[in-house]
Order: C-alpha cells, then structure tokens, then sequence
C-alpha cells in the first residue's frame, strides 16, 4: 500500500496578486497551463499544442509511464491492486456498507487512471448525454458529442456512422483469449437477452464482447495515444513529479499554478487559461485549496474566498459494484497462468518479444448491459466477465480456477462529496461516496445479482460452473443478499460530478467548461459531468476534452450527426 501522503497542515491562504507573483519562487511563461495529464489532459496537451505559437505546460503530479506493467494489458491487475502508479485512496468509512473505507484506486502517472483502469472502451447510453442538453446544456445532446468520440477514436474496425477508424485513441476487439467469454455470451442469449455486436453502436441492451483500448498487443492510455506523438513538439513541456498547490489569481482572473516538485516551489504563469483536470478528487481539491468553493466552509480552514461556488466537491457520483463468483470444474482460468512462475514467465517473454499471447488480453472480454425492470427505457446494470476469480480489487489471490461477473448500477441516486482534510496539498482529500443511501440503489443491485445467477445457471456454462464461491448457496433471501452487499461491495472506479456543468446554484462550470465567476480557468475532466453515464468513463472524459478543446482554440464545433438507436431516433430534437 501506498504510505499515506503526511498530515502535517500549513495554512494555504491566496495572497494578493503581487505577494502572489514575487518571492523566491523559479517562474516560468506559457499560454495554456494545464493541471493534471490524465485522461482529459493529455488530450488538452496534444490538441492545444498542435499550433506551434501556442506554449503549453502540463503538470502530472504522478510519474513518467515508464513501467513494463503499464503496457502489458494483462498487468491491470499489478496495478488496480498496487501502488506501482496508483494514489491508493481511501474512503471515509461508509454508513450503509458496515462503516467499511472502500479502497479506491486512481492513477498517480501520465495517463492517469487510463493507465491503470481495465482498458473498456465504453461511451455510455445516447440518453445520458441527451439528459445533459436537457439539464440545459447545449451542444452536449448525443448527436453533439458523437462527433468527439469518433474523432478520438482509432477503432480497428475502421470508420462507420458510430465508430472512428483513425483517432488516436486505439480500439481494438478482443482477442477471445479464453472460451468462458463466448460461454457467457451464450448463457445470456439463453436466459433471454438480446446479443449486442457492439455496445457503442445502435443498440447498447444485451450481452456481448467488449472492445477495448488496446492497440498492437499494448494498452493505448491517453499518454500512449496523445502524448506520444506530441513529445517531440518544442512548445509542449512536461512537468512530472510536480504537484499542484494552488491556482494564482489576480482579482477574479486565473493567472498562474504554484507547484512543488522535489521540494522546490515554482510558479508558472499563463497568458491566456489555466485548465484544471485533476479528475473527480484532486480537481475539487485544487480548486478548493485555491479559494474557490462554499466560502463558509473555505473560511473553517483559514482560507480566502476568491469565488463562492457551494457546488465544488458536491455531486460526487459513482458506480458500486459487487461479485457473483462461481469455481470453475476445468483447469481453464487465468489461474492457470498466474499460479505457475514458469507459464508467467513464458507469457511474458511471448508479450515482449511479440506482443502476442495471454499477456495482451485484460481478462475481462465481455459483459452485459441490462435491464433489472423490462418496463425500463434503457439498461440499468452493467456486467463485466472475468476468466478468473477477482476479490477485493485482485488484492486477494485466488487458489483455485474460478470466474467472476460484476455487477454495476449505471445510474445511482445516492450522492456524496469531496471535502478538505486539511491546508497542505500532500494530504489527500477527504472522500465519501455515501454509496447505498438511496433505497432503490439496494434494489438495483440485489436485482442484479439475482439475474446474474440465472445467467449463470443457463445450459452453456454446465461444462465449466462449480459450485458458487461468492455470495455461496447459502446467501437466497433479499435480507441475505442485502448483508452480503454490505459486507463485499466496491467500487469500479468511475466517480464524477464534483465540478458539474451546468446553470443551477451548485454548478461550478457552464457548458464550455469555464469555472463561474471567473476568467481564464476552466475544468476539464470527469468532475465536470453532471450526471454519471450508463458505463465505463474513460472514453467520455476523452471526448469531454477534444469537444473543450476546439472551444479553447476558437474553432466551431464540429457538426452534428443523428444516428439511429435501438430506442428511438437521437438527434437534436430527441
């Protein structure tokens, strides 16, 4: 585990605009500053730097991504579970998961968590983004981002009215590693659910295989993909190892970023904005620590109010999610592999020398998205299949061959936050999800693991189910499904919310991403969604940003494009 950043406080009040700028701090001059190069920022950093003229600097307070376990796909489960290039969060203790402080795995490394996570290319429901232009968002209805998400894609599959076949994110399917994933596909179909061929195409609704970001055997995290081909640019400079403190001010204008990096404070400043895209936790931090915020609560901490915006860190959304695990009667598994040094080193030395192998696949090819109601619109859960048995975030090894299924609510009512612990930017944020409050959250899940269950008793998977590991035979009841949830739920790593977009009193940006109140400043990430969407979030925290990004450079945006979904026509009467 990850030794827990000190808590020693130092008071982090913003001083005047001239105290601010003068000292004994190294400066530095750039047009675009941007906070933070994970998944939203490195996109910000390859697009705001294609014009020569602009100057930018991108801040990681993580490492280079330079470790092996990176690239190899198969070493997500090295590094959800280590601090090999992980903040390694914690909670506050949850009120209706026992008290329990979820671990909570966000990357410390260029890229970001798209560095760390399980490589799902998934953009969420059409309906999610609608709901957004409904909120009154404009210009975020499905048919506006559609565009976005295309130009960012490198889908092996080429270009189509859904998918884009020469952005720099690479999609690839999968590599169909290992017949439980087909076997899965099967026993959904069985139990009554529609196949779906491509969960981002015109209908989300049903089991299927999963594409994934990986290109030519590697990971293809927003580093790889639009940090790579930007390195060499000499008006692009990367600062790692370099932590924010705080955004500098002049009255309500952004004008600079205090930073400390191997501890040396430095200032940079920023002629034309400052982007903040520290993700949906550090984010609320900075711009907390930076005086804007709830300014009652600012104040408990000695800090100067520079914008009072009571919606920063609140909204906090995320999705649960807990495990059916079944024994598996064939030696078929991943423990195969994981469980034998020589097998590992084979495979390894497969992915090096050729990048073919066990070692390109993520163990986690397929999944489901569904409907716990059949009267509802749209897919309420979301399955993850993996060839192996996965506790507790792959920090408990398994001894013996199993298969795991997770299941996720995509849309919860419980909401939480992201507060201070205290002044000293080295000490992590205070984070509690509340997860469960909402009773219909309860409900969704124990539906889910009911219909998991069927599934999985279904004619195609009687050749490889034993007997159930997780929650166990014994565990039938809603009670008894209710405390086994309490006792094993946890996250899959997708919170957002805590800067929203929108026009209400709790929202922190406007449609464009520009902070309330203020100018030069905006927030590009996961935070600023209003709503969480039906689905993995990487791949729309990359839209978020290319769509920003043509704002901040003066470009119209580009045209919409109405397509066809399985619900209904999505276009921009929808």
């Amino acid at each position: 585990m990850l030794p827990h950043r000190h808590q020693t406080s130092r008071r982090a009040v913003p001083r005047t605009a001239k105290q601010q700028i003068t000292g004994n701090k190294r400066m530095s001059d750039f047009d675009y500053i941007i906070i933070g190069a994970g998944s939203a920022g490195c996109v910000l950093a390859n697009r705001l730097s294609e014009n020569p003229a602009n100057k930018v600097l991108l801040l990681e307070a993580g490492s280079k991504d330079s470790n092996f376990m990176i690239h190899m796909p198969a070493g997500v489960g090295k590094l959800i579970g280590t601090d090999l290039a992980n903040w390694c969060y914690d909670t506050e203790g949850q009120p209706h998961l026992n008290n329990r402080k979820l671990y909570w795995p966000r990357g410390k490394v260029l890229g970001g968590s798209s560095s760390i996570n399980g490589m799902i290319y998934i953009r969420g429901h059409a309906r999610d983004y609608d709901m957004w232009r409904q909120l009154g968002l404009e210009g975020w209805g499905f048919s506006d981002v559609l565009p976005y998400f295309r130009r960012s894609e490198g889908n092996e599959n080429g270009n189509s009215a859904f998918h884009g076949g020469e952005g720099p994110l690479g999609v690839s399917n999968p590599r169909k590693t290992n017949v439980l994933f087909e076997s899965f596909v099967e026993a959904g179909k069985q139990a009554g659910h529609p196949y779906t061929e491509d969960f981002n195409g015109p209908q989300q609704e049903g089991v299927g295989p999963y594409q994934l970001t990986i290109k030519n055997g590697q990971r293809c995290s927003a580093a790889k993909g639009y940090l790579v081909p930007a390195l060499n640019r000499p008006n692009l400079k990367i600062e790692v190892e370099a932590l924010t403190s705080r955004v500098i001010f002049e009255g309500k204008k952004a004008v600079g970023v205090e930073y400390t990096q191997k501890g040396e404070t430095k200032v940079a400043r920023a002629a034309k904005e400052i982007v903040v895209s520290g993700g949906a936790v550090n984010t609320p931090q900075i711009l907390m620590l930076s005086g804007i915020g709830k300014g009652e609560y600012l104040r408990k901490f000695g800090l100067d109010v520079v914008a009072d915006l009571p919606g920063v860190g609140q909204n906090l959304q995320d999705h649960l999610d807990c495990v059916v695990i079944n024994e598996c009667t064939q030696p078929i598994t991943l423990h195969s592999t994981v469980s034998n040094p020589l097998k590992q080193l084979m495979s390894g030395m497969q992915y090096t020398f050729f990048k073919t192998g066990l070692a390109t696949s993520n163990g986690l090819e397929s999944g489901a998205f569904l409907k716990t109601r059949p009267e509802l619109e749209i897919p309420d859960i979301q399955l993850h299949f993996v060839a192996a048995m996965m506790r507790d975030h792959a920090r408990i090894k398994s001894d013996r061959h199993g298969f795991t299924v997770h299941i996720c609510q995509l849309r919860p009512e419980s909401r939480g936050y992201i507060g201070l612990k205290s002044t000293n930017p080295s000490d992590y944020a205070l984070i509690q999800p509340n997860y469960l409050a909402a009773e219909y959250d309860r409900k969704v899940m124990r539906d889910g693991v009911k219909m998991v269950r069927n599934i999985i008793s279904q004619r195609a998977m009687d050749p490889y189910r034993g007997p159930e590991f997780w929650p166990g035979a014994g565990k039938q009841s809603d009670a008894e499904i209710d405390a086994w949830i309490r006792e094993t739920a946890e996250t899959i790593y997708h919170p957002v919310g805590t800067a929203k977009m929108g026009t209400d009193p709790m929202a922190v940006v406007d449609a464009k991403c520009r902070v309330h109140g203020l100018q030069g400043l905006r927030v590009v990430d996961a935070s600023v969604m209003p709503t969480l969407v039906g689905g993995n979030t990487n791949a729309p925290t990359i839209m978020i940003a290319e769509k920003i990004s043509d704002d901040m450079l003066g470009k119209a945006p580009l045209p919409a494009e109405n397509v066809t979904i399985a619900e209904d026509r999505i276009g921009n009467a929808a």
